[in-house]
């Protein structure tokens, strides 16, 4: 799959769903739970058939964002599910919090 900013995209395995917020221009597999998502919001027909991984059920949380600098990928939970975001198959971490300057 070629992701694309703004794109929105769902589990097929559980309730998840993200929004791409930066991702490289090459081919990447974005999955969740072991599963590859699919694009859409998640509210079609038959939006989960399956089970998520017992391995990769780590979860994801609702409005926080979960990134790879290194790939250049960062997606937005904006549904959270009990399935592990995975990018070519390796889990995602949750991107912290950049550290306020100090004001003395």
């Amino acid at each position: 799959m070629r992701p694309r900013v703004g794109q929105m995209l769902a589990s097929t395995v559980d309730t998840t769903a993200v929004i791409v917020v930066r991702c490289p221009d090459g081919e990447v597999e974005i999955g969740c739970g072991g599963a590859a998502m699919v694009e859409g919001d998640g509210k079609g027909a038959g939006a989960t058939a399956g089970t998520p991984d017992p391995g990769l059920s780590g979860g994801a949380l609702l409005g926080k964002r979960y990134a790879d600098d290194e790939l250049g990928v960062e997606l937005l939970c904006t549904k959270p599910g009990p399935g592990t975001l995975t990018v070519n198959g390796v889990p995602l971490p949750m991107k912290s919090a950049k550290p306020l300057p100090a004001s003395d």
